[in-house]
């Protein structure tokens, strides 16, 4: 790939999600660009540039951003993170739960496998402190593709084989015609799938009391992902946790999270919410 065609794609992606696509890696924006250009009829990558550069803040450079982010997920990827979300903090949020409500966010969802892993140990929870508590999760991504696979519920076969046992699938899918297969109504009651760009501020979404951002901002340049981190931490409810991934920290990016006691990778506010801000 042409330099500067590398160049100029690589500026649009982090400047509208924030991820940097370093030059070993260009192979991934043909990749992931591939379907927009059989969609669009273009040959290359640089006629797309061309479009784009010709039509500044298009419809086409929004869903070029959204193509070029990583779709990587699984059900139950790092379970005991999981786990321990639903198992311990959920109950010890349980107490403070307004209306008898809970709420979950996981932020960067991709496809959804994150947020129906949640939904099935809810599901499969007999914890007294849960019985009577309403959770609700929410999953949101700046793809609008990814969003919609989401909100189906359908997943292949291969899709499936990652992370779920023969167990949970058969109780908690039903198998299609076309052999993929469907989350059952109670899964698909528990999550709601919005889009979202973690760029941007999250007021809309409303306070959550656990946020789950797990492997998306190890794809970000150091200022968006602090950027990232603040619009996730504005959205915790009060004593609220930020889960992120094992290879994830915000130490020295948000002034104003503390590691939690209660989940390794794992940080709780401890300031009101107008006191977070990005680290010097």
């Amino acid at each position: 790939m042409d330099e500067m065609i590398y160049r100029e794609i690589a500026d649009l992606a982090q400047k509208g999600s924030g991820q940097f696509i370093s030059p070993t890696k260009s192979y991934l924006i043909e990749a992931r660009l591939a379907p927009i250009l059989r969609r669009e009829g273009f040959s290359t990558v640089d006629e797309l540039v061309a479009c784009l550069n010709a039509r500044p803040g298009s419809k086409l450079a929004g869903e070029a951003v959204g193509a070029l982010t990583s779709k990587t997920t699984s059900f139950f990827s790092e379970r005991q993170s999981l786990e321990r979300v639903v198992n311990h903090l959920l109950p010890k949020r349980a107490a403070k739960a307004k209306d008898g409500k809970l709420r979950i966010w996981c932020a960067g969802g991709s496809t959804g496998q994150e947020a129906y892993s949640l939904a099935i140990l809810l599901e499969e929870s007999t914890d007294e402190a849960l019985k009577d508590v309403q959770v609700e999760i929410v999953s949101t991504d700046i793809c609008k593709k990814t969003n919609a696979a989401a909100r189906s519920g359908i997943f292949g076969h291969f899709e499936v084989q990652k992370g779920l046992s023969i167990h949970r699938l058969l109780k908690h899918f039903t198998r299609l015609e076309t052999g993929e297969w469907q989350v059952s109504p109670a899964l698909a009651r528990r999550v709601g799938v919005r889009p979202h760009n973690l760029m941007k501020p999250a007021d809309g979404l409303g306070q959550f009391d656990i946020i789950l951002c797990r492997n998306v901002i190890c794809d970000m340049a150091r200022p968006q992902r602090s950027k990232a981190l603040l619009t996730a931490a504005r959205q915790l409810a009060a004593g609220g946790t930020l889960v992120l991934g094992k290879q994830e920290s915000a130490a020295g990016l948000i002034a104003g999270l503390d590691p939690s006691r209660d989940l390794r990778g794992a940080w709780v506010r401890n300031v009101e919410t107008s006191g977070l801000t990005i680290a010097a």
